[in-house]
């Protein structure tokens, strides 16, 4: 063990990723020293009318740009590394992971028309030096592949980052994780134990990858006479591969849709992770060549996401495919929390017009890649950390998570439950959480990133609740008098012609505010706009308990 350093700190910070689920992204701080663990985006609350994604704050880093080393991805999940073609188009720093890892951020940098020249591409078992770090990458089981936890050397001890993982005795590919190394790490010491909190509620081990294949083979066997539609995770490589597998055993043509899908199956084929028996792959314009009954559909929209494959096969808005009654549609993913209404209306809508479906809660076509509390356990029994914080959860679970390491013998006040932006500060004295920098979310609305706030949202929900009132009038200010005007127009708050005499008022109340203001010679555009505001609000609600948003145009001649 290396002589530590009483005067050093390590600054441990969570811009993501905490009391939510996604929009993972940890910064480490030592010395002169910065580097970024992750960098993923969160999808929008039911509350952000509007917006696409969520992605972190990262003020902190811009203006601390000149330490940052290097970002390390532990895995391919949007919820890791979607936000990377945001944050670098600000920060241009070096970013690790491993090929597939990296063959999934490419796409999406192209996408953007961002340069990849800062990719850098590692192995499981590599150790990367950035500052005063060293980083070392570990095999880890998730449900995709190429997942690595980090062990983060540092001038004030071994830091360990679980990312997701979950152990899984019989992967379809990559072996096992690596347990050995994890246990050698434990025994050299870790300051820091940092694991995630996704599954701590469930009790036991999550199912082995190989469980959803046996079910795909049951489901095909007992199912000749269907067309078979699965929808999963694009990034779940190892459950396509057993699909296409199965269909091919079944002597089933296989056709890919879907964007995201296309995407990674392509990278993942060319990175060699994944391969299939020869012609057993179509495109989606050779369906009709085929007999229903030979040909197996893998979607994207296992989510209900409106634009996504099979929702517009559901609802009748897919050009190649259409679905009826020689269809069955296997949903292989659980609705992450959240989505339960949009995979609900596709269900819905694929019955309605006779389909067959099966989703998880009724036959078993999916398992987590998150570890339960057994997988927990022996995270922490290998890694015997001094201090623990709990990650990638909602409150209750990283509780939960504190009160699972204290069972295991870990002392209470050496486990930090933190927020985003809360600095937990180590050195050789102990450990503590001192201080707090810029956290939070950045809405990301078509091209616009941060422009979004509070007060725009505000006026969104508004507007969705109560709809809009426009108030148009021209007025003379050198000679104190209304010309024109005003009229009232309502755009979803009533139906104009069934309130007349709602509206006629609502001019009057509008007139007299106006010819108030210039009768005691008020020409101030703002004070103009705010009476009328305030006077047509206040009749409004008293007449109908409604808050429609005001807009008053006043114009001058």
């Amino acid at each position: 063990m290396k002589k530590k350093n009483n005067s050093i700190k390590l600054r441990v910070i969570s811009l993501g990723g905490l009391n939510e689920i996604g929009k993972n992204m940890t910064v480490l701080e030592c010395q002169n020293d910065i580097i970024i663990v992750d960098c993923g985006l969160g999808f929008p609350d039911d509350d952000m009318l509007g917006i696409d994604l969520v992605i972190p704050d990262i003020s902190y880093l811009e203006q601390n740009a000149e330490k940052i080393r290097g970002i390390f991805l532990t895995h391919g999940h949007e919820d890791h590394i979607g936000a990377l073609p945001y944050v670098l188009r600000n920060i241009d720093v070096p970013v690790y992971g491993t090929r597939l890892t990296l063959g999934i951020v490419r796409n999406k940098l192209d996408e953007h028309g961002i340069s990849a020249k800062g990719l850098n591409t590692v192995a499981a078992g590599d150790t990367i030096k950035a500052g005063c770090f060293n980083v070392e990458f570990i095999h880890v089981n998730h449900s995709i592949a190429d997942a690595c936890c980090l062990a983060i050397d540092t001038p004030v001890g071994m830091v360990v980052h679980s990312g997701d993982f979950k152990l899984d005795l019989t992967p379809v590919d990559g072996g096992m994780m690596d347990l050995t190394r994890l246990g050698e790490i434990g025994k050299q010491g870790v300051t820091l134990l940092m694991c995630e909190s996704t599954n701590v509620e469930e009790k036991g081990y999550t199912p082995s990858e190989r469980l959803v294949g046996r079910s795909f083979d049951s489901i095909f066997e007992r199912h000749p006479d269907k067309r078979i539609v699965v929808a999963t995770f694009s990034s779940n490589v190892h459950r396509v591969q057993q699909i296409i597998n199965t269909s091919a055993r079944y002597n089933r043509k296989v056709a890919i849709t879907g964007r995201s899908m296309l995407n990674i199956v392509k990278s993942a084929v060319e990175l060699g992770y994944m391969s299939f028996p020869k012609d057993v792959l179509i495109d989606v314009n050779e369906l009709s060549r085929y007999p229903k009954n030979q040909t197996t559909i893998i979607t994207t929209g296992s989510q209900g996401e409106p634009m996504s494959a099979l929702h517009r096969m559901a609802f009748g808005g897919h050009d190649k495919i259409f679905l009826g009654r020689e269809d069955l549609v296997v949903i292989s993913a659980h609705a992450i929390p959240g989505n339960e209404k949009l995979v609900g209306n596709i269900i819905n809508e694929l019955l309605r017009n006779g389909v067959s479906v099966f989703h998880d809660s009724e036959v078993e076509v999916h398992v987590s890649g998150h570890a339960r509390q057994e997988e927990i356990k022996l995270m922490h029994a290998l890694i015997k950390p001094k201090y623990f914080m709990p990650i990638h959860g909602e409150f209750k679970h990283l509780v939960r998570h504190r009160e699972l390491a204290v069972s295991m013998g870990e002392k209470e006040d050496s486990i930090f439950v933190m927020e985003i932006g809360q600095m937990l500060e180590i050195d050789n004295n102990g450990a503590k959480i001192n201080g707090v920098v810029p956290a939070g979310k950045v809405l990301v609305d078509g091209y616009g990133v941060g422009d979004i706030g509070n007060i725009v949202l505000r006026d969104r929900k508004l507007l969705s609740q109560d709809g809009i009132i426009i108030v148009v009038a021209t007025v003379d200010i050198n000679g104190f008098y209304l010309v024109s005007g005003p009229d009232v127009v309502s755009r979803g708050f009533v139906y104009v012609r069934e309130s007349e005499e709602l509206m006629d008022e609502a001019r009057q109340i509008c007139a007299s505010a106006i010819n108030s203001c210039l009768d005691n010679g008020i020409c101030d555009w703002t004070q103009l706009k705010n009476r009328v505001r305030d006077d047509l609000s206040k009749y409004l609600y008293a007449m109908t308990k409604r808050k429609p948003v005001v807009l008053p145009i006043i114009m001058n001649v």
